[in-house]
């Protein structure tokens, strides 16, 4: 093995804890609060004074009674079973990243985690202060003149710009005409499904020999219906496309505004800007570029930045700076309305303004170098496994942060699939990587991308596993697809998933299904 050796051995926890709701017993407190003064009671009158009769409960709540250390030692033998990305984890796209928990704790100070939006403005000049300056960071980075925080994610921040795009050009008369949107077969599939989502007719460009559209494919398809161009640069295979600027030129030149999707920004922090390109508008995702935590349909903010001209367009308020403090634009007759409610998610935004502030001009680059540095580390390893391919293996251009591989071969000779390969990573104490967006144009891919965080011993000891499976794929290949082996749970039993007689989201809705004698421990 060419790697630093042979991968440890790892064996998860298990603790087969049960339900919270079905430990305890009566009595058992965490805590008793002591009594209220005589003097504060004869002041304010007994809490079944304090509390209306319409909301004054019947009974007491259904709830679990335990002591202070049960409480605890259950949540950490949960978070023991359920580590999450905690493993090394080499979620390739977007660019998942270490979280730092600073960030988190000045989230949750009262200056931010107490105030609330509908506060005058007068109490709310630091938080203002903060999504401004955030945005100045986002500008220069870019190259805008404007960027908005209410999209909760990329997704809502390319929707953004569908209905942007819908705005402008309805308000120079031409959105009868204008009913196209281009995208690459390579662009994320949002961009596509937000551009339909918004009205418009979507037009995919797929991939020529150099790896990406050729500028004759292009051209071949920009007329005076074109409404915009939606791409990400570099795409999921690692390939940057040089020819950009000459993209973004014939679109204006037929009337289209351009997009850019900066899904893969962290391989080309510090080295490009949007707007030097060409682009009316892009996109970044503070969930993962800029270090702040990503959760599924949780908390995100697709921070959206634009150019002077579609300032008017954006939702609103904008944060201004005025004089010595700030202050709410909430007004433009042109404005394309709320697309979240208020200014977008305050603590994200902290978070990721921490991040900025602490990377600086100069570590933002040297985390896009890294970065670079690391995927390039990686292929030379992974090339050499055996059934593992690449991407466009015909395209000698020199890929950035990520690139997309194959286990195709390794799936044609063996029948491991990348799911069974991903499953047996889990033994290793390692997170499944991301395989591909849909549609998948290539088979059994795997796209890991280590980012800026990963030691190379770290790396080396993902390489090292991910060998031993392939290995293990052709010399034993029922050990892989039997996996995991070593994991909380052996495989997860989806049989009833859609059954509505057993699943159950609330505790009244279990006992109800499971039997009244379910959690007969619970006080």
């Amino acid at each position: 093995m060419s790697g630093s050796g042979p991968s440890r051995r790892y064996q998860a926890p298990i603790w087969d804890e049960p339900l919270i709701m079905e430990m305890g017993a009566p009595g058992r407190r965490a805590f008793v609060p002591p009594p209220v003064e005589t003097e504060i009671e004869a002041a304010t009158g007994g809490l079944a004074d304090l509390i209306p009769a319409t909301m004054a409960r019947n009974g007491s709540p259904t709830l679990p009674e335990l002591t202070e250390f049960e409480v605890q030692r259950h949540f950490i033998h949960l978070a023991q079973q359920t580590l999450g990305m905690l493993g090394v984890n080499l979620f390739g796209t977007c660019t998942m990243k270490y979280n730092p928990r600073l960030g988190e704790i000045l989230a949750a100070r009262p200056e931010i985690a107490e105030v609330h939006p509908a506060q005058d403005e007068d109490t709310l000049q630091g938080v203002l202060q903060i999504i401004y300056e955030m945005d100045l960071v986002l500008r220069e980075l870019s190259g805008m003149d404007q960027f908005v925080f209410q999209a909760g994610g990329g997704t809502e921040a390319s929707y953004v710009n569908s209905c942007i795009t819908r705005a402008y050009h309805a308000s120079h008369g031409e959105l009868d005409q204008r009913d196209e949107v281009i995208v690459t077969i390579q662009t994320h599939p949002c961009n596509a499904a937000t551009a339909a989502a918004a009205g418009f007719k979507v037009v995919t460009l797929s991939l020529d020999e150099g790896g990406y559209p050729s500028l004759e494919q292009l051209r071949s398809v920009v007329s005076d219906r074109t409404a915009a161009l939606m791409v990400v640069n570099p795409d999921d295979m690692g390939i940057y496309n040089p020819d950009i600027k000459q993209w973004t030129e014939i679109v204006h030149e037929a009337g289209g505004l351009c997009f850019y999707d900066h899904a893969n920004f962290n391989g080309v922090m510090g080295k490009l800007r949007a707007r030097e390109l060409g682009f009316d508008a892009c996109m970044y995702m503070l969930h993962k570029t800029f270090g702040a935590p990503k959760a599924g349909g949780g908390p995100a903010v697709g921070a959206y930045g634009c150019s002077e001209e579609l300032i008017p367009y954006l939702p609103r308020p904008l944060v201004r700076r005025e004089g010595d403090g700030y202050a709410l634009d909430r007004e433009s007759p042109l404005s394309i309305g709320k697309v979240r409610e208020f200014w977008g998610n305050v603590p994200v935004i902290m978070k990721a303004y921490n991040w900025a502030l602490m990377m600086g001009g100069d570590g933002i680059e040297e985390a896009s170098d890294i970065s670079v540095l690391a995927s390039n580390y990686m292929e030379k390893r992974l090339l050499s496994m055996r059934g593992v391919t690449k991407s466009n293996p015909g395209v000698d251009l020199p890929r950035l942060e990520m690139n997309r591989y194959s286990l195709g071969t390794l799936a044609e000779e063996t029948g491991v699939t990348i799911g069974d390969v991903e499953n047996r990573l889990t033994d290793y104490g390692i997170d499944p990587p991301m395989n591909s967006h849909h549609p998948w144009l290539v088979p059994e891919p795997l796209t890991p991308e280590a980012g800026e965080l990963w030691s190379v011993e770290d790396i080396d000891y993902w390489l090292d596993a991910l060998e031993e499976i392939c290995e293990e794929a052709y010399s034993d290949p029922e050990l892989v697809k039997t996996s995991p082996h070593n994991q909380v749970l052996h495989r997860a039993d989806y049989s009833r998933t859609e059954d509505p007689s057993y699943w159950a989201t609330t505790w009244r809705a279990y006992r109800r299904k499971h039997g009244a004698s379910a959690g007969e421990g619970v006080g």
